[in-house]
């Protein structure tokens, strides 16, 4: 038996209202059809009531899941795709994020984001949008990267009392699979060491993890150990495991599939730069994709982000200094 990331994500959902009748699954299409990528399939049947489709309105989804949530309920909201997120920014950053901290009523809602990009998908269906909501305090940002994360760091997220940002991402949901899920896992907040090293660290999170993996496969064949560390969580990020990780190697490459202007991987080298200055052998680098819209052509799209040839490109320029 084998399990697929998306799998994984039905599977967590599943579980997740077995557990607990406070939960409800809302969005666009995901009652009978199963949603746009059927991470609701069949559920509506097995939970009547409780896999409810939503109006085409990101920004009222949210704003009935806050309301559900103060009520008592648990609410997960599944946005189509994560650009779409942005038409309810508003009720995330401004409600959710901040709900706790103005009236001491926890907000325990989690809204899936199906991010990041697959070939000919396009600037409107391609975005990864952890950095933008990872600047407000209030919400717990989760990038999933593998089959075992998707399902434990989602039903863990359910029983936060904090509002969760769930990035998970399109192009793993058929790509990956695991045999079986393990029965434990790493705690929300702590970073994987997905591959030891010691020449040099690359931090990743979602898909960047496997082609760095990939590219410190190739490295290898040159005598090169390279360290990848998977965040799993971009806030709260663990700090303590990267640094530990470049006390180990002394080099830094930081990489990211969203956009390069700041983000995640620039407050990953903002804070390996100002409590590990010490440990670096080198300056610390960072590896995005371009500061361009995401295209359309598929080539356009791969030569747009980060891939391992391009991770091998920065690594060898990073390990030569």
């Amino acid at each position: 038996m084998s399990l697929t990331y998306l799998e994984a994500i039905r599977e967590a959902q599943y579980e997740a209202l077995r557990r607990d009748p406070r939960v409800f699954i809302y969005g666009q299409d995901i009652g009978e059809f199963g949603g746009a990528f059927k991470a609701t399939k069949r559920l509506s049947a097995e939970f009547p009531g409780r896999v409810l489709d939503s109006p085409i309105s990101e920004d009222a989804m949210v704003g009935m899941a806050i309301g559900a949530a103060v009520e008592g309920s648990r609410p997960i909201v599944e946005m189509q795709f994560a650009d779409f997120s942005s038409v309810g920014f508003n009720q995330i950053v401004n409600q959710a994020a901040t709900l706790y901290w103005r009236t001491n009523v926890p907000c325990p809602i989690v809204i899936r984001l199906p991010s990041g990009g697959t070939p000919g998908s396009g600037p409107f269906h391609s975005q990864s949008m952890e950095s933008i909501y990872a600047h407000y305090p209030g919400l717990v940002i989760l990038t999933p990267a593998t089959v075992e994360d998707a399902y434990h760091l989602l039903l863990d997220a359910v029983e936060l009392e904090d509002p969760v940002v769930f990035c998970e991402h399109k192009f793993l949901y058929y790509h990956l699979k695991a045999d079986a899920l393990p029965t434990s896992t790493l705690p929300i907040g702590k970073a994987r060491i997905a591959r030891p090293g010691r020449h040099a660290t690359v931090v990743a999170y979602s898909a960047m993890v496997h082609e760095s993996i990939r590219a410190a496969e190739e490295l290898q064949q040159d005598g090169y150990q390279i360290e990848v560390v998977d965040m799993r969580s971009v806030k709260p990020i663990d700090t303590g495991t990267i640094l530990a990780s470049v006390a180990r190697t002394g080099r830094l490459l930081c990489v990211g599939e969203s956009f390069p202007w700041g983000g995640v991987t620039a407050e990953v080298i903002s804070r390996v730069v100002a409590d590990g200055f010490h440990l670096l052998d080198a300056p610390p680098q960072r590896l995005n994709s371009k500061d361009t819209p995401i295209p359309y052509h598929p080539n356009l799209w791969r030569a747009h982000r980060p891939t391992a040839a391009s991770i091998v490109a920065e690594l060898r320029k990073l390990l030569k200094f």
